[in-house]
């Protein structure tokens, strides 16, 4: 690459008069439909449509709070198991001994 950056092509948002009317195909997937109303093809950034941004990254989905809750629990039952097979060692250790 030379470093220089060209518009090829422009990416298009429709505008839908009426969203409830979507007809829904799938947990990610709609259609319009005679209750929706035609799309309005329109440019991002024009009738507050939104912005596109090129290179930037979408925030993640992820609900950190709940996730750092998790991995707390998850850690601290690792830790407990650990002291478990810690504290069955030292009871081998001592009963070994005990034979002696």
């Amino acid at each position: 690459s030379n470093g220089v950056n060209k518009a090829i092509a422009q990416l298009a948002a429709a505008d839908i008069p009426n969203a409830e009317g979507l007809t829904i195909l799938s947990d990610t997937m709609v259609t319009t439909s005679p209750s929706s109303g035609a799309p309005a093809f329109v440019t991002a950034g024009t009738r507050n449509m939104g912005e596109i941004t090129s290179g930037a990254l979408e925030m993640s989905n992820v609900d950190l709070t709940e996730e750092f809750t998790d991995l707390i629990t998850t850690e601290r039952g690792f830790q407990a198991n650990a002291r478990v097979i810690t504290t069955a060692d030292n009871i081998l250790t001592e009963a070994m001994g005990l034979k002696r």
